[in-house]
């Protein structure tokens, strides 16, 4: 979060916006908590301490199992200081959530993120695979509403 918070620090509030999705709608949720920008959510995590305690040890990266890490206990801790009440301007939040979502509980997302704005769609999955055709031009008019 450090690098992030370094990497934005000089972005003008006002116009800037951030999309995240699964842990990265996790950070950017912390993102809209600190700056109100406007943020666009896909399949967030919500709980990812609770949800990564149980992966603590060696890992293999998801898009190359050939690659090893090693999940720290005290990444728990650092993901729980980054949690959020509610969000300060919740208006200029949209979560986009797939009831199909094969990783996360859709409820539980729908519940954390109750008064943005959430489109709930029916099937799909955990990576949206039908972002680009279905989702894109709404989450541009969204981050871009002029």
């Amino acid at each position: 979060m450090a690098m992030i918070e370094e990497g934005i620090a000089d972005w003008p509030r006002a116009s800037m916006a951030v999309i995240g999705s699964s842990l990265g709608g996790f950070y950017a949720t912390h993102v809209a908590a600190t700056t109100a920008c406007r943020t666009v959510l896909l399949n967030p995590a919500v709980d990812p301490a609770r949800e990564l305690a149980r992966h603590i040890g060696e890992q293999t990266a998801w898009h190359d199992p050939t690659q090893h890490f090693f999940f720290q206990p005290e990444f728990i801790g650092e993901l729980r200081a980054l949690e959020v009440g509610a969000l300060p301007v919740p208006e200029q939040v949209l979560a986009i959530i797939a009831k199909g979502d094969e990783v996360l509980d859709w409820r539980e997302m729908t519940v954390r993120y109750a008064g943005c704005r959430i489109e709930l769609l029916e099937g799909s999955d955990h990576g949206l695979s039908d972002f680009e055709a279905r989702h894109l031009d709404d989450v541009m008019r969204f981050i871009d509403p002029a």
